[in-house]
């Protein structure tokens, strides 16, 4: 045995021994193995470890979730409470209506997309921002989980055969005890879900803290999108700024309101960054030749899984030792995703800034703080760096909206925003918007395509 079969063999009995699985007493191999207890115990004994990772319940629910939600929700809501959430008063629904009253005036003379209808709170509390957009976190992520989920079920039919068998092997050739894929994939299934749905909770419930309004990640949180402030991480983030707070309002305003127009009044691309997500999702395979590599090196590192050890285990999870490989497929779809996001993030400044003109003075600043504190903790590089690993780059986010101002110096407001219904620029094109628009012209000759 090589010395990393040596290693492997080594930590699978580390791993197992602690959770203490045993099929049976008899000595006689013959003897029926009760796998409805082993899972039993195996139940028990994880739940265990989440508990001593101070994860109440979420382990195995009996949910056919594939991302159970009342996890999501009660882990969200955890650790929004636990920063503090401030009631909503009738001055915050006043002032916000106000800055929303102005923002929607000025954008109309900054963008092609009318005023989105207001089917919502204006105004939300931290906890009401959570379950505001619970859904459509539910939606977003949820392609990931079902994607492991099939992935799991994948590596366990391979698994449960052995290299070169399968269901239409003979029964006496087949091995003759077979390992339980359903129950055993059912397990972890619940497992993944909930761990998964555990992570998004805690994501949601960090983002709960500093997001100004629903649409300040840059995604379609809300089936009929609308503008709608969080005052109290307004207020926060206006902190040790020299600027007066009706002005960071109403900036603030101009963000959320002119990202609702876009969401509300081109519903394909709610789809196509869901689309990017499932794409990704699909393309899930759990290799675990790397993911051996990965351990190994972990353990050579000092920081192996350790299931005698649960803090081994958040561990694990961070330095990537569970992470499936990314694919060729996936890294496309990640790149699709992100160039959408950063295109988003910089139609956003460009229009604010046009609408804002010299009617907030701090304008620059603004933009300036905004930029600043996206480049180190932007609630989307955040949110898709834990979930997707994908680091969303402040870099294509100028570069975009340079590129958006640029179409409207050359043509004007409306001609920039039927962009966002044709094709869309690559990161490559945002460099060359003059030639990108270009190439969508029909020549007014056709002769010489035929």
């Amino acid at each position: 045995m090589n010395a990393r079969a040596e290693l492997f063999q080594d930590w699978e009995d580390r791993a197992m021994t602690p959770f203490g699985f045993t099929p049976g007493n008899s000595d006689d191999p013959n003897e029926p193995v009760d796998f409805a207890a082993m899972m039993k115990q195996m139940q028990q004994q994880i739940q265990e470890q989440f508990s001593q990772l101070g994860i109440n319940g979420p382990g195995f629910t009996g949910s056919t979730e594939a991302l159970p939600k009342n996890i999501v929700r009660d882990t969200a809501k955890k650790f929004t409470t636990a920063q503090g959430s401030s009631p909503i008063g009738a001055n915050d629904v006043a002032e916000i209506e106000q800055a929303l009253s102005i923002a929607e005036l000025w954008l109309d003379e900054a963008t092609f997309f009318p005023k989105s209808p207001n089917t919502g709170n204006v105004a939300l509390a931290r906890t009401d921002w959570v379950d505001t957009t619970l859904e459509g976190w539910q939606s977003a992520v949820e392609p990931l989980a079902l994607g492991l989920s099939s992935a799991i079920g994948e590596l366990l039919n391979q698994a449960s055969f052995g290299e070169g068998q399968g269901p239409e092997t003979p029964a006496d050739e087949q091995p003759q005890m077979q390992i339980p894929v359903e129950m055993i994939s059912a397990l972890l299934n619940s497992f993944i879900g909930s761990l998964i749905a555990t992570q998004l909770g805690q994501a949601i419930g960090g983002l709960s803290g500093q997001v100004t309004g629903a649409h300040d990640v840059g995604l379609p949180l809300l089936d009929s999108a609308y503008p709608t402030l969080v005052p109290q991480n307004i207020k926060q983030w206006a902190t040790d700024l020299d600027i007066p707070m009706d002005e960071v309002r109403i900036f603030h305003a101009l963000r959320e309101a002119c990202v609702a127009r876009l969401f509300s009044h081109n519903p394909w691309l709610v789809s196509y960054i869901r689309t990017a997500i499932t794409e990704y999702g699909k393309g899930i395979n759990i290799d675990l030749d790397a993911i051996q590599e990965q351990a190994q090196r972990a353990f050579e590192s000092g920081n192996g899984f350790d299931p005698a050890n649960p803090e081994s285990f958040s561990i694990a999870l961070n330095d990537g030792i569970f992470t499936p490989q990314e694919s060729p497929a996936q890294r496309t779809a990640l790149t699709k995703l992100e160039t959408v996001l950063a295109l988003i993030d910089g139609w956003s400044e460009e229009v604010v800034a046009l609408a804002a003109g010299d009617r907030l003075p701090h304008i620059a600043a603004l933009q300036e703080t905004l930029r600043r504190r996206r480049a180190t903790s932007a609630p989307a590089q955040q949110l898709f760096s834990s979930m997707l690993g994908l680091q969303v780059s402040p870099r294509l986010a100028r570069e975009a909206a340079v590129f958006w101002r640029q179409v409207r110096e050359l043509k004007d407001v409306e001609s920039r925003d039927r962009m966002w219904s044709g094709i869309l620029p690559t990161a490559d094109d945002l460099l060359t918007p003059e030639s990108f628009m270009k190439s969508l012209e029909i020549p007014d000759d056709l002769s010489g395509l035929l």
